[in-house]
């Protein structure tokens, strides 16, 4: 279904009669269409007029499992994690307390894409609290001013969307995909998790209430807490003996005790036996002017391993960035070893996911 109210009322509907749900996003292609429906597995499946369709095959569900959803990855088969209601509802209320929701003076904004958690912890928080939200089936400008004028004061956004937004009208927004920028609105949050956490469980660095974190050797970040998921629907055990879930990203404490995560442990580039972080590089690079979009990949080199390649989006592609000039930029603000070694010009925008990231692996064939 679109995302609008009668999104909303069907996933009333679904948990008053005791089932679970999973969004389908519509803008799928038929294959893809078909490889999520067939990990998810459901019994019956509500189209975009509302109407039901019973399917032969379907899995049932555990009692008390509330949403089943496909994770973000770019890459092999869907997983699908399986959360319960009591999760779902820890999240929502963790949340509105790190936020102090008045559900009698704020309004939550929805307008990520439902089918990916960013976009539907949105109005499950607001079901479950009784938070007024008002949800679009797509992200725009003007329908977003037209909501802060109905009064919205809360909102879930990708990093991209601040600049096109009167940001600083909301009360607060909550920013999750890609890394924040360096100059956002003070009324900006920038948030940590994962489909598995069932949105963002850290805030600012700083775990919500009832949320651990811990590391592994190596630097891999682990969490525990209520809102993790139950189970995936193929693989029922991805917690630990002692309920700690590996999200496979890499982090470190910072000098507060702050969680500083470092990117995914599978983009980490190892260069002349130095770790590198693309975030961080892109980070940096993408502030020269000449630099519209930037994506930080490795690409293997018999001398160094791998090397760091910038692919560069010019803001003016009669005048692009010089190699020289970036691998200085990167040097002074990150150390020698971050500068980039060769440099890819590149004149469509970069391949990203609908939360914003970049997907560093849609650019190895053309690299």
């Amino acid at each position: 279904m679109p995302a609008g109210p009668a999104y909303v009322d069907a996933i009333r509907r679904v948990w008053d009669a005791g089932d679970a749900f999973a969004p389908l996003d519509l803008r799928l292609p038929p294959d893809e269409r078909a490889r999520q429906l067939a990990a998810i597995a459901p019994t019956m499946v509500i189209d975009e007029h509302g109407e039901r369709h019973r399917l032969e095959g379907g899995r049932s569900t555990e009692a008390g499992d509330a949403l089943l959803i496909a994770t973000s990855g770019t890459t092999g088969n869907p997983k699908v994690a399986i959360h319960t209601h009591a999760g779902v509802e820890a999240s929502a209320r963790a949340i509105s307390a790190a936020l102090a929701v008045d559900p009698s003076t704020d309004r939550w904004l929805a307008c990520l894409p439902v089918a990916h958690i960013g976009g539907l912890s949105v109005i499950l928080r607001s079901i479950l609290t009784g938070t007024p939200v008002e949800v679009h089936d797509h992200f725009s400008p003007a329908a977003t001013v037209a909501a802060l004028d109905r009064g919205a004061t809360l909102a879930s956004f990708v990093t991209r969307a601040l600049a096109q937004v009167p940001a600083e009208r909301f009360r607060a927004i909550l920013l999750g995909g890609a890394a924040p920028p360096p100059d956002r609105p003070a009324n900006t949050i920038a948030t940590y998790g994962l489909t598995e956490t069932g949105s963002g469980v850290v805030y600012e660095g700083r775990p919500l209430a009832g949320v651990e974190v811990s590391f592994r050797p190596g630097g891999e970040i682990l969490l525990r807490c209520p809102m993790l998921l139950r189970a995936y629907r193929h693989d029922p055990e991805p917690l630990d003996a002692d309920g700690w879930f590996a999200t496979g990203d890499l982090g470190h404490p910072g000098p507060d005790g702050e969680l500083v995560v470092e990117g995914r442990g599978d983009d980490v580039i190892v260069t002349g036996g130095e770790k590198v972080w693309p975030d961080r590089v892109e980070a940096v690079l993408a502030r020269h002017p000449a630099v519209a979009e930037v994506a930080v990949v490795g690409r293997p080199d018999a001398d160094w391993g791998h090397r760091v390649v910038a692919v560069v989006v010019p803001a003016d592609p009669a005048a692009p960035p010089r190699l020289e000039e970036l691998r200085a930029v990167a040097k002074e603000a990150l150390g020698p070893w971050y500068a980039p070694r060769e440099l890819v010009l590149r004149s469509e925008m970069l391949p990203r996911t609908s939360l914003g990231k970049i997907r560093r692996n849609a650019l190895a064939p053309t690299l």
